[in-house]
């Protein structure tokens, strides 16, 4: 255990140097001008895969010519015994306006104060990349020529552009990338003092309804008060979202959801939060929700409808008086284990279709199929690898782990899909923490932590093989 730390330590100019090579490929996916960007940036970890030895690696394109692709690579450990684990991450990037706000170049990547300040160096870059420097370490210190797993890796290039193919890319290649547990490592933890690792996240639907009355504006002096205003009875309808202790009113709505159980409250309970702190992040004076439950149970454990946005009538300068033609909302749901987004769906339809009054005409439509949420009990031995893994790399002396806490993402991601369609448990190996700044400007990530995070992954593959999945 004592050799990882050496190694992990004394390779971590090279590794730190290669990192801000490949952070300095602008692999923003969502700017078409940045297509040739992310291409190279798959290129580069695969010829830098190639390079560590890995004897498989291929860059796979995704669908509807996108021209944004993923990397899979794959080392198989020889043992016939070994678990197979697949490692999660991505390679491209969030735009970086405004530019005004960055103290360096977003890809220019600048060390200050022990961190890496540039675009992906924690969203996701360097986190998918402690796995090199990790797996040397677990290799040089076992002495093996293989790893102790059969160890895959999928880095795909789309996820900040909401992982429109990566489903169908997995389906695509479900052979390929068939495992025992994925590993995904785009995730966060609490605090550099307080290790953790999360457990699951919730998924997500969201809907826009319309409603029509009359068809045109018409004039409120002549008409107003006499026929049905689409805004008013659009509200009116939404206004009946929640009830009086804020619980979603859509019937089924709470159905085999997977309840908290006192543990997991106790564990929850257990770590150092803040709600003043907290409601600072939220630009919010207040914390309301859910009758019965804490604010972080609330946004990781229970599900959630938000209107995000209504619209429709005279919205620019001066009056306008007038019965407006059309009404809009758009809305999003988060969703727990145990609920599956189409019968969310569904249901909110039927909600709708309920409530529609005489002279309006409702319609709802849904962003796609929705984001299925995932959740890896406590007590499974995957997790359990995890919490042993990063145990023993934040502790002082390796051979005695430290207490990993649990915790859960409030969003949603390409999680689901991982689990579904590759039929095996999503665990969680992330360090960055909650001030790295994603998707914003001077995004940054610690130095010390990414090697803590090598660590973690070099203990992580020991101890999988040698406590198996059960």
């Amino acid at each position: 255990m004592a050799q990882i730390r050496e190694y992990v330590t004394d390779n971590a100019g090279e590794f730190f140097e290669d990192l801000k090579d490949w952070l300095r490929i602008p692999s923003i996916s969502s700017d078409p001008d940045r297509v040739a960007d992310v291409r190279a940036s798959a290129e580069w970890l695969a010829a830098k895969l190639r390079a560590d030895g890995f004897p498989v690696v291929e860059v796979w394109e995704t669908g509807g010519g996108a021209g944004l692709p993923s990397v899979f690579a794959e080392w198989p450990s020889g043992d016939p015994d070994a678990p197979t684990v697949a490692v999660y991450g991505h390679h491209d990037v969030q735009p970086v306006t405004p530019l005004e706000l960055w103290q360096t170049g977003p890809f220019e990547p600048t060390e200050r104060d022990g961190r890496i300040y540039a675009r992906g160096a924690a969203d996701d870059k360097g986190q998918i990349f402690f796995h090199t420097l990790g797996l040397k370490a677990h290799l040089a210190a076992t002495g093996r020529t293989a790893p102790a797993v059969n160890l895959k890796l999928i880095v795909e290039g789309e996820e900040e552009s909401g992982s429109p193919h990566f489903a169908a890319l997995l389906r695509e290649h479900a052979d390929r990338l068939a495992c025992d547990v994925v590993v995904v490592s785009d995730t966060g933890m609490w605090a550099k003092d307080t290790p953790t690792s999360c457990t699951g996240m919730r998924g997500l639907i969201a809907a826009e309804v319309d409603f029509t009355g009359p068809h045109g504006d018409v004039h409120s002096g002549s008409f107003g008060g006499a026929i049905p205003n689409p805004i008013t009875e659009l509200v009116r309808v939404l206004a009946q979202l929640h009830d009086a202790e804020r619980k979603v009113t859509l019937a089924g709505f709470y159905d085999g959801i997977v309840e908290l159980s006192e543990t997991d409250r106790e564990l929850i309970a257990k770590l150092p939060f803040d709600e003043q702190e907290w409601l600072g992040n939220a630009k919010s004076t207040a914390a309301v929700g859910e009758a019965g439950y804490s604010t972080l149970e609330r946004v990781w454990a229970r599900p959630t409808a938000e209107i995000n946005g209504i619209y429709g009538g005279h919205t620019g300068p001066g009056g306008k008086t007038i019965v407006p033609s059309e009404a809009h909302a758009k809305l999003s749901f988060r969703l727990v284990a145990g609920q599956e987004p189409t019968e969310v769906a569904k249901a909110f339809e039927m909600w709708i279709a309920e409530r529609v009054p005489a002279g309006i005409t409702a319609a709802v439509r849904f962003e796609g199929e929705g984001v299925r949420p995932c959740l890896t009990p406590l007590d499974h031995p995957a997790l359990q690898s995890v919490s042993r893994a990063l145990g023993r790399a934040f502790a002082e002396d390796p051979a005695t782990p430290r207490e990993i806490l649990y915790t859960r993402e409030g969003g949603s991601g390409p999680e689901a899909d991982l689990q579904d369609v590759l039929g095996a448990p999503v665990v969680f190996l992330g360090i960055s923490l909650p001030d790295d700044g994603w998707h914003g400007p001077n995004e940054k990530v610690d130095m010390d932590l990414l090697l803590k995070g090598a660590e973690a992954a070099a203990h992580l593959w020991a101890d999988l093989a040698e406590h198996g999945l059960g």
